[in-house]
């Protein structure tokens, strides 16, 4: 692995999204063409290079003062425990310094990665989807 180099943009292949959205087993890896739609769309997009190798990438939405959501974090499994989810959490809290909170939605599974990556669960609150919209 060489020094990981993280970049703030919007453009990404299909391929390169795909590869790493699949690479933790996330259902929109499945919809590679709509992720790249989501990417131009998202207020933040901070992602991370090992050279061409697209490793791992934050998305964060906000409401311009308040609350930011970040609704995407992950990196490679082979890359993890190296820093590198808490090096884009670091660059999303300096982009967001003056809101009053960051959100995450987690699964339970992934909540370990979260915290690791500087998040706390919140004992008071639960997550809440509507996932089948075209039912």
């Amino acid at each position: 692995m060489s020094e990981i180099e993280y970049k703030e943009i919007h453009e990404f292949s299909v391929e390169d999204l795909q590869d790493l959205f699949l690479s933790v087993e996330w259902s929109s890896g499945h919809f590679p063409e709509k992720l790249q739609i989501a990417m131009r769309n998202f207020e933040t997009v901070i992602s991370a290079w090992d050279g061409d190798k697209l490793v791992g990438m934050i998305c964060a939405m906000d409401d311009g003062i308040m609350t930011a959501y970040v609704h995407y974090l992950l990196v490679r499994p082979e890359y993890q425990d190296k820093g590198i989810g808490k090096a884009l959490v670091l660059r999303v809290k300096e982009i967001y310094k003056d809101y009053l909170r960051i959100v995450v939605v987690g699964y339970d599974e992934e909540v370990g990665f979260y915290e690791n990556c500087g998040f706390e669960k919140a004992d008071d609150a639960s997550p809440l989807f509507i996932t089948e919209l075209w039912t």
